[in-house]
């Protein structure tokens, strides 16, 4: 979710859960905990959660009916709130499986209620499908959890988002065999009719269908330059294609008949050396690039290509387009470990993370380096985990901020050295696995008179006990350490059940996997009301 370095005060209201939870018997180590009031709860997990994935705590399938259960209950109880977090996740967030999951819960919940008013079942689903194999994805979800009984508002809203998003492109982009759903599959369940302001979409319905029921006999729509350009290239013999790649006009014929990278292997039936590497690198997106840096040194591309990869992966304006999670970049910077990566990379985070305030007076940044962040990656297709986006968020902070003592947690607690200037990245190698969560006792620790506290963990903490290690007896947990009237922010990456703190006065909890909340701590600092980041007042 990257905004603009100058957001309004609507636009920083970003990711905070403003309700105050109430007091609950233990965290998931059996530190003190509180129970979250029920939309606080579901926005935690909504904003951490990637759909059936396991974590330290919780299994895939209890995350997941949780996450069903708690948008069916305020699908019904408070729908206009619900449909908006949904709208969001999938707008803002760029989160496609929260959303996708959550529209059909939203669904299924009020139709079993009967309940009326509210944004109609039909809209929430459009909503969430902005990518063109999300129509697929969503109906492959329904039946499996729910059936092969298609309501009217699921095929209608997929039918309204079918006609907003099938194109030539998205059709060779997506419409392959590994998808469960094709285009054609859709088709037939929805019954979508085609856009009357797009003549060209019949055509298009009637060579996805037949691509799906007839391959041997499909044909490309009349005058669909695209579709037909793709079919002219898979027609060539197969001894006659690399002859393309050295063609002077290579990269021009692949963009022209929409050749993705991915597909470009099957069709040469061959591996990609830097010849056809270099042929279809114009073409290829941000994200595309990142994930590709390794093999683009393992087939010795060019150094001038290689350069103009470098300038558009850490152009500001690409950056922000391609609304990258900023840990993307770490994850690129590790799987491509060549020092040529290294400064663009760094630049590109930096783009990343540009709603990263510059806090004034002292600022203390507490950083969870507990097992458990160690054990659950960001999503479940990464190895990066949650505690390398929590020290990547901690190091762009501490490196911003006025005057800021950096420092790692979990039985022990530390500071982590940093020197103003320096690469966000390089920070990050400073940081150790630290074993339990003593969470309390590292602010006892470590806190001097700042003017606020930033804890980024997943808030499952053990209960304070004598010594470093657990074994000992359990202590009294005294005053809170830090003084009420200065705001200690905790940014939850997890969103497990139990809170480590209460919420209210100078104490605030905000959840996510992007910077964006962090323009929202010197508006709240400076008065100004925060709520939830698709509503325009306070919650």
């Amino acid at each position: 979710m990257l905004v603009a370095p100058h957001v309004s005060a609507a636009a920083a209201r970003a990711v905070r859960a403003p309700e105050p939870p109430y007091r609950a018997p233990h965290t998931h180590e059996g530190g003190p905990g509180f129970v979250r009031e029920p939309r606080q709860e579901l926005f935690l997990l909504a904003v951490g959660n990637f759909g059936s994935q396991q974590t330290f705590y919780e299994s895939g399938p209890e995350r997941d009916d949780r996450y069903a259960r708690l948008v069916g209950e305020l699908a019904v109880e408070d729908p206009e709130w619900t449909a908006g977090l949904l709208r969001w996740l999938r707008g803002t967030a760029h989160l496609r499986t929260a959303s996708l999951r959550g529209a059909a819960a939203y669904v299924r919940a009020r139709l079993a209620a009967g309940s009326r008013g509210g944004p109609s079942n039909r809209s929430v689903i459009d909503s969430v499908l902005q990518r063109a194999d999300e129509p697929g994805e969503l109906l492959a979800h329904w039946t499996s959890v729910y059936g092969r009984n298609l309501p009217q508002p699921v095929k209608r809203g997929v039918a309204d988002a079918v006609r907003r998003l099938y194109s030539s492109r998205s059709l060779l982009k997506y419409d392959t065999a590994a998808r469960g759903f094709r285009f054609g599959d859709v088709l037939n369940l929805v019954h979508a009719s085609p856009d009357p302001d797009k003549p060209w979409q019949g055509g298009l319905f009637q060579y996805a269908l037949d691509r799906r029921h007839h391959p041997e006999q499909a044909l490309p729509p009349t005058g669909d330059r695209l579709l037909s350009a793709h079919r002219a290239l898979t027609r060539l013999p197969v001894d006659e294609r690399r002859a393309v790649l050295t063609g002077p006009d290579a990269a021009e014929r692949l963009a022209a008949a929409g050749m993705t990278w991915e597909a470009l292997a099957g069709w040469l039936q061959g591996p990609l050396d830097a010849v056809a590497w270099e042929a279809v690198i114009p073409s290829m997106g941000p994200m595309a690039l990142l994930r590709n840096l390794r093999n683009f040194d393992a087939a010795g591309i060019a150094d001038d290509v290689a350069a103009r990869i470098a300038a558009r992966i850490s152009d500001a304006d690409e950056v922000a387009r391609s609304r990258q999670f900023p840990f993307r970049y770490l994850a690129a910077r590790r799987h491509a470990p060549s020092p040529r990566w290294a400064a663009p990379l760094e630049r590109a985070l930096g783009h990343a993370l540009a709603n990263v305030p510059a806090l004034p007076g002292r600022t203390l940044i507490l950083v969870d380096r507990s097992d458990s962040m160690f054990y659950d990656t960001v999503s479940e297709r990464s190895t990066l985990t949650r505690a390398d986006a929590a020290a990547v968020f901690g190091a762009a902070v501490a490196l911003r901020a006025e005057r800021a003592d950096l420092v790692e947690f979990g039985w022990s607690s530390a500071p982590v050295p940093f020197r103003a200037g320096e690469a966000v990245l390089d920070v990050l190698e400073r940081f150790h696995d630290l074993g339990g969560t003593h969470t309390t006792k590292a602010v006892r620790t470590h806190y001097a008179g700042h003017d606020r506290v930033l804890i980024v963990t997943d808030e499952q903490a053990a209960p304070e006990r004598n010594g470093t290690r657990p074994g000992g007896p359990a202590q009294p947990v005294p005053a809170e350490p830090v003084p009420a009237e200065i705001p200690v922010y905790t940014w939850n990456l997890a969103g497990y059940q139990p809170a480590h703190g209460p919420t209210g006065p100078h104490r605030h909890t905000f959840g996510g996997l992007t910077d964006a909340a962090f323009s929202a701590v010197p508006l709240i600092e400076a008065g100004a009301a925060a709520g939830w980041p698709w509503t325009t007042g306070p919650a």
